[in-house]
């Protein structure tokens, strides 16, 4: 008998779609004069966002996880070119874990993926661990849309075993071709920040949902 090959059908061809839309958040934190310093405990002193636009245009919009910046007084971000700016913050959600910043440049966004990744799709999650470059880590949707876990009001996840570390927060999980099916936003363990197996990102359902009320109140 002979046993067929299995890849996983993501590869550079993913690297080279999604990084330079990736980006690195430095927030500010009140009594600190610049990023690094100051972060609640368990929380990473940096984070991670992406340029988002749902049909995959140039934009000058970031999307990024609201507790990476709810408290700074000031937000930078780095691009993938090492591009460093002043970011505004446009909308800060802490009951979805959404926030919406604008930045003085464009970059191509990331496209939102039609439908709901189902279970067995191959994702990868973009994001900059422990402050590190940006970093891809690949898994599967490993669950179906989860709600009412305890992170947030208001819930829509998908469930990942892609690894995903502190700093990774308000990255970008994306399939195969690059197309964006979550924002990274939690990171399930019992003893401390990191990697158990078990990561939830903010399904792009409720990303096109959030995202249409704001973009268009934001739209120049």
């Amino acid at each position: 008998m002979t046993v067929p090959s299995v890849a996983a059908d993501h590869g550079p061809s993913t690297w080279t779609q999604v990084a330079p839309s990736v980006v690195n958040v430095l927030p500010t934190w009140p009594g600190h004069a610049r990023p690094g310093f100051g972060a609640p405990i368990g929380q990473a002193p940096a984070g991670s966002g992406f340029f988002y636009a749902p049909d995959a245009q140039l934009t000058a919009y970031v999307l990024t996880a609201a507790h990476v910046i709810a408290e700074a007084t000031r937000v930078e971000i780095v691009t993938a070119d090492g591009s460093r700016v002043d970011a505004e913050i446009i909308e800060v959600d802490s009951m979805t874990d959404l926030a919406l910043l604008e930045v003085p440049l464009q970059r191509k966004g990331l496209r939102l993926l039609d439908t709901v990744a189902l279970p067995g799709t191959h994702v990868c999650a973009f994001g900059h661990p422990f402050g590190l470059p940006l970093s891809m880590s690949c898994g599967v949707i490993s669950g179906e849309v989860r709600s009412n876990i305890g992170f947030n009001a208001v819930e829509s996840f998908l469930q990942t075993d892609a690894a995903v570390n502190p700093g990774v927060s308000g990255g970008a999980l994306v399939n195969a071709n690059g197309d964006l099916v979550g924002m990274i936003s939690a990171i399930f363990t019992k003893d401390a920040d990191i990697d158990a197996g078990v990561n939830f990102a903010v399904s792009n359902e409720l990303l096109r949902q959030w995202s249409a009320k704001f973009l268009k109140s934001a739209a120049p």
